[in-house]
């Protein structure tokens, strides 16, 4: 309908004749190059229609017209005169039937129009918001020239109204309107250039929408749709209809209203002719009403109107509410479906199996295809129809027949051929019926036969198919109750007088009901519009033979999953309704970090299954091969562990009903307790629900991964929903980071993709190896496997082992499944070890190998070495007439403790490994003890054969878990100096250690790790300083910008200096000593700087390539510090600084620089005798001077990175533990010597001795580390004694009197400790008044601030001023955002360096009550809980801590919208702006659109607000 107000183009009557001066003028005034002049001119003469016909170009330079544009306009009026001749009389001669709009908001969907019908949706305004309004514009009269310019305009002013209305719409192009044509009219139009209109629309939205809201409305306004038209006989046309759906969604659009700009068209139309253009920008401001959208801001607008605005705009927030509760109520159900398990029954007949089928026969109707559906054909070849009656005239150019003849053979016929004018069997005999399918051409197509419109088909052709039903369904040609007809409708059936509906009601007569009858359609629409067809005309109700959940792919992959062939030859995946889709194959070699575990895993396969089970039942790991054979018929079926039904029925449906994208599961287990083999099970017995995978790689690029994962997750559903969910399992994570950086990894990867998940789509099971064998307790987030079996599974074992002892005559050789039986009885273990090693001989290969394979797999769980290399190493050659040896038997009478195994890496290969951990151990016991064969023999033997390392299958392996052994250290709250192979080497045989790593850095002669471990054993063990530098001088050279490696050089000077000042055995240090001392202490202090130099660089190299998240190297920090205390140890002991408590006040003031060594030499009585200790001190000044204020730097730096910078999902470090163990000891050093003054009693006078008093304080704070913001924040998470916390805030009342003087840094921690105090549940009366601290706050903030206070005052103010409901607070939210701003860049400036790899600490939260209480720290919430540390995390990364009822109902739920990946937080004051919160997690904001009102719990870091446990209102 028109816009009010305005004359359209298309709205001009077809016939010239009937055109007013008026029309006229609106004509001339839309031509292009044309001058306004002109129009006017025409005006000026009473040209109206008839006379404008009559004109001439000689006729328009009369009335003052020049040459050019007179004949434009002679042009342009003929052109006018030869469309509307030709429009009409293609199109509206005879308007056809009723007919469906395309489904809304669908790209992809087979809908045609047939021309001439009727869409069956008058042009609409706002209904319900959510069912769509309609335009129409036949887009008929409009020249190429302005076509895109009219396409454009009319989609915003449509798009605008929509928007603004809250309702969703589709405008149509190339649907008529009366006048001229029927309302609904479809007319097509030809479209040459698709990219076009959709490049013209994303230009157009962009110049005329508000910046604010250009991508808002890029996400509503919908990519232009190009609907093809068909002629009414359905054949193909060359048009389209063209249509734009707008969907303002309430997360997008949340409560803004949008004006669009009106550049003049006439105006704009000659910026090209001419440079001096006036542009005419108008603001306009566009609502539904009715059938048209009407701009609320014209140029002319009335009071009222203007009035009507503003109602409109204050209205705005009640209509986006309605908004938002229609879409609610809208929302997709996921529903449990069986639609896949119906199917099966219903196409076989009940046998559920195609070879088996009660059917014989299929006979197949079906109507016009698409290109598309294709692919999702297949199943139609493998049914191998007797006959498809095809109502597609077009078919064998490019339609179904043309497809399915390239797959099999088909004999075409028209339905003449099937009367009966001759013998019965004689016809068929023609017809090749049985033979070939038969293509009966129902609609004409073939052989000059003219397809025939709908109307006409009944009286053209229907007693011809007729015909062809009779003769199908005679029981000498088709046996009776033997075939079935499937209906397939590949294009919606919405017409009463449809061919298929005359067919069905033909064949519903001669088969005598539906039994025989099934109709497949792909969606809900098609079916019911099919279903109310068929009950019109034949009174029945089809729904209970009808499938039409599914979509085209799941049909297919169902179908053929019903045929054993295909189940061998074709892998499926599940989808919902229990039905399938086929995996191509090209897909799943494109997952090739992933395998697949598909629904039909296994079946047709031949594998020997005596082989496999006695792989397996001896140690080896377990493939789905042994689930498959325990689920065969006389099976006993595979044992359930007791914690599986436990995680398959309650842990995985927990996890399904979590909103994460993707959540964690660890399954926790002791080597070699069947956790790998519980965790494969679980998946198991879960892949007809889940599309389940197992990580191939535990190395591999973790996006990569992710890609891979969410393609599984997407694959073949594209706009549909419900999404089958992927259990994905991983394997031999060593790092429960690495668990929650994949996991990170793949949320990213599904906000790429835009999921507006409501429930998990990708559920991780990380099965890890415990450290400890002992029990940990069954939490939520973690099941635990360990070596000891209950009552039930023990007789579970037993049942298990009389079954196998029937079927496998070895059953005592079965080691790995009676290590189980046996309940893990190490005396068991210990006897197979022993007899089975009776004989060993390391001088033969086979004895060499299996020693090899034994220290492997005790010291790395996961190695083996590959087939090809004990075959080479065994020399094991084919035999002429036997054929290959098999490995086993090159291992003579040890074959019994090998199994082979599969390695997937960068390359797959056959492997042996040994079959069980624990043999493995008591094996390497056996070997020492009773055979002489030490585990340094077995070592030297592995480095030094180099057979070992010449074959090429396995070796990058090999030489990975070599050098694994070597080098790893297992880190614990004891740090371990040398990888544990090392350190048993060195306590069995000791001395030997040395040997084995020299043997190691000939093997590894390019691996800087390697060197560094030899100069690590120099330094430690052997106190070898000058051999460890050379070992540390070769690391550097091969690593020369590691801080790593520095620190490795820095290191061997520290243990230098250590150990010369232990061996040094005079209670009184000479001066020679003392200058040796303090010269290797300078170079330490130097080559640990040059450390935190170069660990400065890598982080923020780091953090620059944004892929590497190894966190800041403090080692140099730490080491400096410790130096210092040895130096502080050397000067003790020197006459200078030991002999008295002045002496040692003296040394604090030296070191702290505030004494001169001029100064104490000439006050010392004995300066003659100590003058060489002076000469010496003196050539060491610059070190001595500033060493209390680096490691005041160094203890400061590492308290901030510590508090503030955690890992990066919470997980605990253990060599960070180690680390601040260390540090501790140092501190107290440090505290002992500079944090008290002995010689105070010798200070006189009141002055003197308030002074004292004064420094005394602060050099408690100092000692207790309450002289810094972080280490007060530290006493969030330390427990300290109550009298302390009291002492250190009189302390600092007292240091913070205003007759003190404090400085600005000392009142910014007053006001911390108030605050931590607080959060500890210090008493009131010991700590200021709320109040007292939001007022100093106050003066704070309003003096001059030192930049190295800025982020720590920025912090506290953020975490106190942040507004709350009935706050007594009433600060300006500019100012707050201004302290936002302020702490981000401090952050930022000091953290950069050192920050990658972590995330910053979350101090507080923001709670629900006032005052002090109104902060909730981190501990509160962990007590709120049971689960550890490592669990905690895991709750957090899952989101499943929010949810916990005591955190709930402490904290504070803020509102907000979310924008440009962050949240602006509502502030809690009227007509205020939002202040910005980053989430926690990036992912938390995944399938959140722009705009989206979410509520979340707020927390407080150093780098700002973020937000927590984020949920859509």
């Amino acid at each position: 309908m028109a816009d009010q107000g305005e004359i359209k183009e298309e709205d001009l009557p077809p016939d010239i004749k009937e055109w007013s001066k008026d029309q006229v003028k609106e004509w001339a005034l839309k031509l292009d190059d044309v001058d306004d002049t002109v129009a006017e001119k025409l005006f000026q003469q009473d040209i109206n229609g008839p006379s404008l016909l009559l004109l001439d170009t000689e006729d328009l330079k009369k009335i003052g017209v020049t040459f050019g544009p007179a004949k434009l306009v002679i042009h342009a009026r003929d052109e006018v005169g030869t469309s509307k001749k030709q429009g009409p009389t293609s199109s509206t001669n005879q308007p056809g039937r009723p007919c469906k709009p395309y489904p809304f908001c669908r790209q992809h969907e087979t809908h045609r129009y047939i021309e001439s019908n009727i869409l069956d949706v008058p042009e609409s305004g706002a209904s319900d918001l959510i069912e769509p309004c309609h335009e129409y514009k036949g887009f008929v009269n409009t020249t190429y020239e302005t076509k895109m310019i009219k396409f454009t305009s009319e989609v915003i002013r449509f798009a605008g109204a929509c928007m603004n209305s809250r309702t969703n719409g589709t405008i149509h192009f190339g649907v008529g309107d009366k006048p001229n044509f029927e309302h609904g009219q479809v007319l097509g139009v030809v479209v040459q250039d698709k990219e076009a209109y959709l490049n013209g629309l994303k230009s157009a939205i962009d110049d005329n929408f508000e910046h604010k809201h250009k991508q808002t409305a890029q996400n509503c306004i919908k990519p232009p749709r190009f609907v093809e038209v068909l002629n009414k006989n359905m054949t193909s046309s060359d048009k389209w209809v063209i249509e734009v759906d707008i969907v303002p969604d309430y997360t997008m659009c949340g409560e803004s209203i949008f004006h669009t700009f009106n550049m003049d068209t006439k105006k704009a139309k000659k910026k090209v002719k001419r440079q001096e253009t006036h542009e005419i920008v108008t603001k306009q401001f566009f609502v539904r009403d009715g059938g048209s959208s009407r701009n609320l801001l014209t140029p002319i607008s009335s009071t009222k109107v203007m009035e009507e605005f503003k109602q409109f705009v204050d209205g705005m927030a009640q209509q986006s509410q309605r908004r938002k509760q229609a879409e609610e109520e809208h929302l997709i159900v996921i529903k449990s479906s069986t639609q896949g398990s119906r199917l099966s029954e219903m196409i076989t007949g009940g046998t559920l199996s195609l070879d088996k089928s009660h059917y014989d026969h299929y006979v197949i109707v079906t109507n016009k295809s698409h290109p598309i559906q294709f692919e999702s054909l297949g199943f139609l070849v493998e049914l191998n129809p007797t006959a498809v009656l095809d109502f597609d005239p077009e078919s064998s150019k490019h339609g179904l027949q043309c497809h399915f003849d390239q797959q099999s053979t088909v004999s075409v016929h028209l339905p003449a051929q099937y009367k009966i004018t001759e013998g019965v069997e004689d016809i068929a005999n023609k017809l090749k019926l049985t033979r070939n399918t038969s293509w009966v051409f129902c609609n004409g197509g073939i052989e000059n036969e003219t397809p025939s419109d709908i109307d006409e088909w009944l009286m053209d052709k229907g007693a011809s198919i007729r015909d062809v039903i009779s003769f199908l369904c005679r029981k000498d040609v088709l046996p009776n109750k033997r075939f079935i007809v499937i209906f397939l409708l590949l294009s919606i059936v919405s017409e009463k007088m449809d061919p298929l509906v005359e067919t069905f009601s033909t064949f519903w007569q001669e088969l005598r009901g539906t039994g025989q009858i099934l109709c497949i359609c792909d969606n809900e629409k098609a079916f019911t519009s099919w279903k109310d067809l068929i009950d019109a005309r034949c009174r029945i109700n089809i729904s209970r033979r009808c499938i039409y959940e599914l979509s085209f792919a799941e049909v297919n992959g169902t179908i053929l999953s019903l045929l054993s062939k295909n189940r061998r030859s074709s892998r499926f995946l599940p989808c919902h309704g229990k039905s399938k889709v086929v995996l191509e194959k090209k897909v799943e070699r494109s997952l090739n970090t992933l395998e697949v575990l598909c629904v039909n895993q296994c079946v047709g396969g031949n594998e020997d299954e005596i082989v496999l089970e006695e792989n397996f039942y001896k140690g080896g790991k377990v493939s789905w091969w042994n689930f498959y054979f325990s689920d065969q018929p006389g099976s006993t079926p595979f044992i359930k562990r007791d914690k599986f039904d436990y995680i398959v029925n309650t842990v995985i449906p927990d996890l399904c009903s979590l909103r994460n994208a993707c959540v964690v599961f660890n399954l926790m287990h002791v080597p070699g307790c069947g956790g790998t083999t519980l965790a494969m099970h679980t998946l198991w017995a879960l892949r007809d629900k889940f599309r389940c995978a197992v990580l191939m790689d535990s190395n591999a690029e973790f996006a990569e991964v992710a890609d891979q994962v969410v393609k599984l997750l997407m694959y073949d559903h594209q706009e549909k929903l419900p999404r089958v969910p992927v259990l994905l399992m991983i394997d031999d994570f060593d790092d429960k980071e690495k668990v929650l950086d994949l996991q990170q990894h793949i949320e990213k990867e599904c906000a790429k993709k835009n999921f507006q998940s409501k429930s998990a789509q990708v559920i991780l099971l990380n099965c890890m190896r415990s450290e400890s064998s002992e029990q940990s307790e069954q939490t939520e987030e973690m099941v635990f496997i360990g070596n000891n079996l209950s009552e039930t599974e023990q007789i579970l074992f037993a049942e298990k082992l009389v079954e196998i002892e029937k079927t496998h005559k070895n059953a005592d050789t079965f080691y790995g499944f009676m290590i189980m039986k046996k309940n893990f009885k190490p005396e068991y273990v210990q006897g197979v070890a022993r007899n089975t090693l009776k004989s060993f001989n390391i001088n033969q290969k086979h004895a060499q190998l299996l020693a090899v394979l034994v220290l492997l797999k005790v010291y790395c769980n996961n190695s083996s070495l590959s087939v090809s290399l004990c075959e080479e190493f065994l020399d094991l050659q084919p035999k002429p007439v036997c054929g290959n040896i098999k490995v086993e038997e090159g291992f003579e009478n040890l074959s019994n403790l090998i199994a082979t195994c599969l390695v997937e890496g960068k390359v797959v290969y056959k492997a042996v490994t040994m079959i069980h951990s624990s043999i493995a151990k008591h094996c390497l016991k056996e070997l020492t003890t009773t055979h002489n064969v030490s585990k340094a023999n077995i070592t030297d033997l592995l480095l030094n054969t180099d057979m070992l390392y010449e074959s090429t299958q396995g070796k990058d392996k090999l030489l990975q878990d070599v050098h694994y052994i070597l080098v790893k250290r297992h880190h614990s709250m004891e740090e371990s100096q040398f990888s544990p192979l090392i350190q048993d080497i060195a306590s069995e045989t000791p001395g030997v250690e040395e040997m084995v790593l020299k043997n190691a850095s000939k093997r590894f002669q390019k691996d800087a790790v390697v060197a560094q471990l030899l100069a690590r054993y120099y330094y430690l063990k052997k106190k070898d300083f000058l051999e460890a530098q050379d070992w540390a001088r070769r690391a550097r050279d091969l690593s020369k910008e590691s801080s790593y490696f520095a620190d490795t050089s820095a290191q061997v000077i520290k243990h230098g200096l250590k150990n010369a000042i232990t061996n040094y055995k005079e209670e009184t240090i000479s001066p020679d000593k003392l200058d040796t001392f303090l010269t290797m202490a300078d170079s330490a202090i130097y080559a640990f700087r040059d450390t935190q130099r170069l660990a400065k660089k890598e982080s923020f190299q780091r953090l620059q390539n944004k892929k590497d998240n190894c966190p800041f190297n403090t080692a140099g920090c730490l080491g400096e510090i410790q130096v210092g205390v040895l130096v502080i140890e050397v000067l003790a002991k020197t006459p200078i600084f030991s002999s008295d408590n002045v002496r040692h006040d003296i040394m604090s003031g030296v070191l702290s620089g505030q004494v001169k060594l001029q100064d104490v030499e000439r006050n010392d009585k004995r300066h003659t005798k100590h003058t060489h200790f002076y000469r010496t001190l003196r050539r060491f000044e610059e070190v001595l001077y500033n060493l209390r204020y680096r490691m005041k730097v160094n203890f400061d730096f590492l308290d901030n990175f510590y508090v503030n910078l955690g890992s990066r999902f919470g997980v605990k470090d253990s060599r960070e533990q180690v680390a601040q163990k260390e540090l501790f000891r140092c501190f107290k050093v440090y505290a002992d010597l500079f944090c008290k003054t002995d010689s105070a009693a010798l200070l006189k006078g009141k002055t003197m001795q308030n002074m004292l008093k004064l420094h005394e304080a602060r050099q408690y704070l100092e000692k207790q580390k309450a002289d810094s913001y972080s280490g007060i924040l530290k006493f969030l998470s330390n427990d300290i004694l109550l009298e302390t916390k009291k002492k250190i805030v009189k302390q600092y009342a007292f240091v913070c009197a205003p007759a003190h003087r404090p400085t600005v840094k000392e009142r910014i921690n007053f006001i911390y400790v108030n605050v931590v105090m607080s959060c500890i549940k210090l008493a009131s009366q010991d700590i200021l008044s709320y109040q007292q601290i939001i007022d100093l706050l106050h003066q704070v903030l309003c003096e001059q601030i030192p930049i190295s206070e800025n982020l720590s005052l920025h912090f506290i103010a953020v975490v106190l001023l942040w507004p709350q409901q009935n706050s007594q607070e009433n600060i300006l939210p500019r100012t707050l955002r201004m302290y936002i701003s302020q702490m981000k860049i401090s952050y930022h400036t000091e953290m950069k360096e050192v920050y990658n790899g972590k995330s910053p600490v979350v101090h507080f939260f923001l709670g629900k009550k006032q005052g002090y209480e109104r902060l909730v720290h981190l501990g509160e919430i962990t007590s709120c809980i049971t689960a550890g540390q490592g669990d905690f995390a895991f709750m957090c990364k899952n989101g499943k801590i929010w949810k916990e009822k005591k955190v709930e109902e402490c904290l504070c739920r803020a509102t907000g919208k979310v924008m440009d990946n962050l949240i602006l937080a509502d502030t809690c004051i009227p007509d205020q702006k939002s202040f910005e919160v980053i989430p926690m997690f990036k992912s938390n904001l995944c399938g959140y659109a722009e705009g989206s009102k979410v509520s979340f719990f707020i927390g407080f870091s150093m780098k700002g607000p973020v937000a927590l446990d984020i949920n859509q209102l």
